[in-house]
């Protein structure tokens, strides 16, 4: 449930940041996508990191 709830929450910021600096359509949506993927990768480390504990 993390990795889903922190690459919603990346996907919400990249799209956040294209738009801050005037990206067009295609701009928000790799920004929102990359962003997801670093989000969920994280969130998924801390995921892990969680378990282990």
């Amino acid at each position: 449930m993390l990795p889903l709830l922190t690459a919603l929450l990346g996907a919400v910021l990249g799209a956040f940041t294209a738009r801050r600096r005037r990206g067009n359509g295609f701009d928000i949506a790799q920004y929102a996508a990359v962003w997801a993927v670093i989000g969920g990768l994280l969130g998924y480390l801390a995921l892990l990191v969680l378990v282990r504990l």
